[in-house]
C-alpha cells in the first residue's frame, strides 16, 4: 500500500517540477488552478477502492467454488458499473471547470491555458473510476506483489515521460503547456486502467480453472 501511495506521488512531484521549471508564468498559474481542481475531485472515487478492499476479502477467502467464482464475477462487474457511473459524474464536474475558474482568476490569458487541460483531465477523471475499482479489487484479492510492482515501474516510467516534456521545452522543439502535461498524465491513467482490468481478468480465469479442476477431480 506504501508503494501504491509513493508511485502516485512521484507523478504529482514531476509534474509541479516540470511546470516550475519550464512553463511561462501564465502557464504555471493555470497548473495551480487545475491542481486545486484535480487535489478536490480525486478523493470522491476513493470511497471505490476502500469499499472494495473491505467487502472482496469475504469472498475471496473461501475454498474454491462454482458459487465463489460466480460471487467474484458479478462483484467485479458491480463494481466495474458503479465506477463508469463515478467516472461520468467526475468528467461532468470538469466540464464546469471553465465556468468555476473564473473564481480562481481574473486573467483572461490563464483561464484560456486553464481549458486547455480540460481534455486531458476528463480523460483522467473518465477512468479514474474504474482504475479505483480495480485497484481496491486487486487489494482484496491480495495481489500485493503485482501492484507493488507496478507502482514500482509507475515511480520511474510517469516521471521519466513528464521530464521529457520539459527537455523538449527547453530545447524548443516542442511547444509544452499544461494541456501537452495532462495529457501525458492522462495516457498513463489510461495505461493504468487497461492493465488493471487485463490483471483483474487474469486472477477470475484462475479462478474459474481452480473450479474447473475441481469439478474433474470430483468426478475422477
Amino acid at each position: 500500500v506504501t508503494t501504491t501511495a509513493i508511485g502516485r506521488i512521484s507523478g504529482y512531484i514531476a509534474m509541479s517540477h516540470v511546470a516550475s521549471s519550464a512553463l511561462g508564468t501564465i502557464d504555471m498559474a493555470a497548473q495551480a488552478v487545475i491542481f486545486s481542481f484535480f487535489c478536490c475531485l480525486t478523493p470522491i472515487c476513493d470511497s471505490l477502492n476502500l469499499t472494495a478492499q473491505s467487502f472482496v476479502p469475504a469472498i475471496y477467502e473461501k475454498k474454491p467454488s462454482a458459487a465463489r467464482a460466480d460471487a467474484l464475477r458479478h462483484t467485479l462487474r458491480n463494481f466495474s458499473k458503479v465506477g463508469g457511473i463515478f467516472g461520468a459524474a467526475l468528467v461532468a464536474m470538469v466540464a464546469t471547470i471553465p465556468v468555476l475558474s473564473q473564481f480562481f482568476t481574473t486573467d483572461l490569458a490563464v483561464r484560456t491555458s486553464v481549458n486547455l487541460a480540460i481534455p486531458g483531465l476528463s480523460l483522467f477523471f473518465a477512468l479514474s473510476g474504474l482504475v479505483c475499482v480495480g485497484e481496491g479489487i486487486l487489494l482484496g484479492q491480495k495481489d500485493l506483489k503485482f501492484l507493488g510492482n507496478a507502482y514500482g515501474a509507475y515511480f520511474f516510467a510517469v516521471p521519466y515521460f513528464l521530464l521529457r516534456l520539459k527537455k523538449r521545452a527547453i530545447m524548443g522543439l516542442q511547444d509544452v503547456g499544461v494541456g501537452t502535461m495532462w495529457r501525458t498524465f492522462s495516457i498513463y491513467q489510461a495505461i493504468r486502467c487497461c492493465i488493471w482490468l487485463a490483471r483483474m481478468k487474469q486472477l477470475q480465469g484462475r479462478t474459474d480453472r481452480q473450479v474447473e479442476e475441481q469439478v474433474v477431480s470430483q468426478v475422477a
